[in-house]
């Protein structure tokens, strides 16, 4: 996570321009917000405004809370809802689009980087189907936590700028109330806004939306008749990677349709998401996914999958035999950037060829005792070698023997955390930076589910305060500090978990 420096601007000296509309109205339809008359403001994200130059003071403005709630439109905003297809659940499920999410149109910060703003629960658009086009208080809520986590963690995502709110009633599985969050990235374009035209035979627009996503975000690609199968490449790699960021964190999203597959390899469309607690590496956390397609452990082979799609659609501008040789750099780049988080994560500067399946050994000791995922990565730290333990033995074993119960205080537990020690043994590094190191990949937070339902049951209670203070701790996740430390809570025994579905 980059901190970020730069001159602030106000509100009003926003200069908006739309960059996606000027490919054509085949890829959108305009559209005008229908707002939150009256929405208060739930909580804004500081470091999020300062990718587009604003303080925190202007997000406060009313006129701000007025954009943010789809009842005003600056100079320049042409505010319009996408056009995609997808595979859901494996199966095509034909045109899509921006159902609930309305952009108002793009800034360009000092640092000449397009930031596309997005309004999502801001009303019908014409792809909403039968729906109603809002969002909800709870989903939102988890949304907004999410985008903000998720970068702290310093994984690919897009933004959360700020989210309101009012007492609007909106029917989901209860009624509930309205609100809508502020979005930010840099492309909100997914593998299913080429699906859709790949379905309708129209390689044309396949081309152009290629031609325009090379241009701006992948200008390494050149302009040479090989920068679609360049691109696919870049695409997949992108993707691998940003799946062993998923499982490094515990990371559950869901619903992994081509629809909510970014492709700038940012995580996108927070629904039915969640953070491992106890290990399980088949654990659903979507209740709607009934056959575990989108099990934490099926997670990089469907992110293979859907690249798999990517390429489809792409054969209508690119030889099937190129895009196959790209797809095949997906598991290699998996399998590297894994690795390599796991090395990071272990606390290993130096590579042996055991790291690997000390990973994977670590993993099923894990499994078996269901450990605490962000707990028991924590705790790897407070491991010392006997050169690091002689000045405090008993301290040191202490450590040793809380991992162990970690891990199930087995046999093979036990065994493993002496070929740790052993490995450890082998590293030049001195203690205080390889522990500075461990804690700044092994975060002492995530957004747990009974976290997020903690701040949203106080929020539709009226009490917002719980929002602010939680996405302070989850900007902070590495941090030992009081206020994050008072984050760091399992579940409570006993508690049944917490369902969420597709509508979350």
């Amino acid at each position: 996570m980059a901190v970020i420096s730069a001159p602030r601007i106000a509100l009003e000296d926003l200069v908006f321009t739309n960059a996606f509309a000027a490919l054509g109205e085949r890829f959108y339809e305009s559209r005008t917000p229908s707002g939150l008359e009256g929405a208060r403001l739930v909580a804004v994200s500081p470091d999020a405004a300062a990718l587009i130059d604003l303080p925190e003071s202007e997000l406060t403005r009313d006129e701000f809370i007025r954009i943010a709630g789809g009842t005003a439109i600056l100079r320049g905003m042409q505010p319009f809802a996408a056009l995609y297809g997808g595979h859901q659940f494996g199966v095509w499920a034909g045109q899509l689009g921006d159902g609930r999410a309305i952009a108002l149109g793009e800034i360009t910060n000092k640092r000449d980087e397009p930031w596309e703003i997005q309004l999502k629960g801001a009303g019908q658009t014409a792809y909403s189907r039968f729906a109603d086009g809002r969002a909800v208080l709870r989903s939102t809520i988890r949304e907004f936590l999410a985008s903000e986590a998720m970068d702290a963690l310093g994984i690919p995502t897009t933004r959360a700028l700020a989210m309101v709110a009012n007492d609007e009633q909106v029917i989901r599985e209860s009624i509930e109330t309205a609100a809508i969050v502020v979005r930010l990235a840099q492309s909100f374009v997914r593998f299913g806004s080429f699906e859709i035209f790949a379905a309708r035979g129209e390689a044309d627009a396949i081309r152009i939306l290629a031609d325009y996503v090379i241009a701006r975000f992948y200008p390494e690609c050149g302009d040479g008749d090989d920068r679609y199968v360049r691109f696919f490449e870049a695409v997949v790699k992108r993707t691998a990677r940003l799946m062993a960021a998923w499982q490094s964190v515990g990371f559950m999203h869901g619903v992994m349709n081509t629809d909510n597959f970014s492709i700038l390899g940012l995580t996108l469309d927070y629904g039915p998401y969640g953070f491992m607690e106890g290990y399980e590496p088949g654990h659903i956390c979507n209740h709607t996914d009934q056959g575990g397609r989108y099990a934490f452990d099926q997670q990089p082979g469907i992110g293979l999958w859907n690249c798999y799609a990517l390429a489809n659609a792409l054969a209508a501008i690119v030889e099937p035999a190129q895009l196959e040789v790209a797809i095949k750099t997906y598991v290699p780049e998996l399998r590297a950037a894994f690795l390599e988080t796991t090395r990071k994560k272990l606390g290993l500067a130096n590579a042996e060829t055991e790291d690997d399946q000390l990973g994977q050994d670590l993993r099923t000791a894990m499994a078996e005792a269901k450990s605490d995922f962000t707990r028991t990565f924590r705790m790897l730290a407070d491991i010392r070698t006997a050169a690091e333990c002689a000045a405090n033995p008993e301290l040191a074993q202490a450590y040793r023997e809380a991992l162990l119960l970690a891990l199930g205080g087995t046999p093979a537990a036990a065994e493993w955390l002496g070929r740790y020690e052993r490995r450890l043994e082998r590293e030049t590094r001195p203690l205080p930076d390889r522990v500075a190191a461990m804690n700044a990949v092994n975060p002492r937070i995530v957004l747990r589910n009974h976290l997020a339902q903690e701040a949203i049951a106080a929020s539709e209670a009226g009490d917002d305060e719980p929002v602010r203070r939680l996405l302070a701790a989850l900007r902070r996740p590495y941090s030992d500090d009081p206020e994050v430390a008072a984050y760091d809570r399992p579940s409570p025994p006993g508690r049944p978990p917490i369902v969420v579905s597709c509508s979350s």
